[in-house]
């Protein structure tokens, strides 16, 4: 196991372990429950950290998560034309539905 990224929070760990999955590499998140810790453990070690099962993947992982950081963000929204549901306008699938913007 390697670890490929350190996260600011929960939901961006799970945001690029997601990303990472979806294009079939085995990743996992770990310190979930560690900032309850914060004051006892060091701050920088109380960070979500994703991790990957086989090192070898390395390579692309940190393609796909340098392309998803440096992904342009589009202000306003758009509606989903199969639900009606509102999505940021950066999204390419729909968050409730999962149909393409």
């Amino acid at each position: 196991m390697i670890r490929i990224y350190q996260a600011a929070d929960l939901p961006e760990a799970h945001l690029i372990a997601g990303l990472l999955r979806q294009a079939g590499i085995d990743a996992r998140v770990f310190n979930e429950n560690a900032q309850g810790g914060l004051g006892d453990i060091p701050f920088g070690a109380a960070y979500p950290e994703v991790w990957l099962i086989d090192p070898a993947d390395a390579g692309r992982a940190n393609r796909l998560i340098k392309d998803f950081d440096g992904a342009p963000t589009e202000p306003g929204s758009v509606f989903c034309r199969a639900c009606s549901e509102e999505n940021p306008a950066n999204f390419e699938l729909c968050w409730k539905c999962g149909a393409k913007l």
